[in-house]
């Protein structure tokens, strides 16, 4: 097997791409360019069945190239030559995180290890990408979030480091933490829980930490802190529901709930419960329609993205 995966990676064969698809046409030009795949010699384990998410990206990405072939070498490194999600997704941390004494070989076999392996991540993976492209509107296509969104690539690296946590790789854990804190500006604990469907949009200054839980279908926008209150120990960081939405530049802060489809306006410093359904703004964080008939929310504040809707024009003048 080695015999031949050598070969192919260093005497490809030559052809004109009139007589061959264009995928081959760039595999075999571009072949040198990327780690070497071993797809047609080593079977992988599906999600079950044919992979049409996968193929989706994959076809995304064929559609840049024939915008944009000046990218094809990329594009070819990043996805073309990959056989699945979870190899493709693993070169491309291990290429983003990597540095002298911290080679990408190295973080590619550990970050695929873990996704070639653990269903549950390869669900979440795919959840996280189509939060990302129903909630963003920046974002174009599922190639584009998979390849240019640190939030998603942030998210995704934390989820390799919270299994290792939980395996006792401690020091390994918090080596990818601190690669991802220092190349995406995202700081998520790896003992931190975090659910599926995720969207970190922009990213950019989010701290998340040791025991903060997560639930699904949250949308986090940037410079949010799920914080501690102090010096205390133990279980000290924020529980957040399932469908909660919280807006850029706000600390959560304390072992306080966050309730589910609850909505906390941007800037604000929460350090109380906020019940579900409803909306927290300011700072300090007061309930929208007052702490003892809160008004409800109807729909699902991380789904429809509105930031803005408790805002009163009798109570808000320029």
């Amino acid at each position: 097997m080695s015999a031949r995966a050598e070969h192919s990676r260093t005497e490809p064969h030559s052809f004109h791409p009139k007589n061959r698809s264009q995928n081959d046409y760039i595999r075999n030009k571009y072949a040198k360019l990327s780690r070497p795949s071993f797809c047609d010699l080593v079977s992988r384990y599906p999600i079950g069945g044919t992979d049409e998410f996968w193929l989706k990206i994959q076809a995304e990405a064929r559609s840049d190239v024939d915008q944009e072939p000046i990218l094809a070498s990329y594009y070819y490194a990043t996805v073309l030559s990959h056989c699945s999600l979870e190899r493709a997704l693993a070169n491309h941390l291990g290429t983003k995180l990597s540095y002298t004494n911290l080679p990408s070989n190295v973080l590619f076999e550990i970050f695929h290890g873990v996704l070639s392996e653990d269903r549950d991540i390869q669900r979440a993976i795919r959840d996280d990408l189509k939060a990302v492209k129903e909630r963003d509107p920046a974002c174009i296509s599922f190639v584009h979030c998979l390849l240019n969104f640190k939030g998603f690539l942030a998210c995704q690296a934390y989820r390799v480091a919270h299994k290792l946590w939980s395996q006792g790789r401690i020091i390994l854990a918090l080596l990818i933490q601190n690669r991802v804190s220092e190349v995406f500006g995202v700081d998520i604990h790896p003992g931190a829980n975090i659910g599926w469907g995720i969207l970190l949009d922009h990213a950019t200054g989010i701290v998340i930490g040791e025991t903060a839980t997560v639930g699904n279908n949250v949308s986090i926008l940037h410079n949010v802190t799920l914080g501690g209150s102090g010096k205390v120990s133990g279980d000290r960081h924020p529980k957040v529901g399932n469908g909660v939405l919280i807006g850029a530049g706000t600390q959560v802060l304390g072992n306080i709930r966050i309730g589910e489809g609850a909505k906390i306006g941007a800037g604000s410093v929460v350090l109380k419960e906020v019940p579900p359904r409803t909306t927290a703004v300011g700072n300090p964080a007061r309930l929208i329609g007052g702490k003892e008939n809160p008004t409800k929310l109807k729909k699902i504040p991380s789904f429809t993205m509105d930031h803005i809707s408790f805002v009163s024009t009798d109570d808000y003048m320029i």
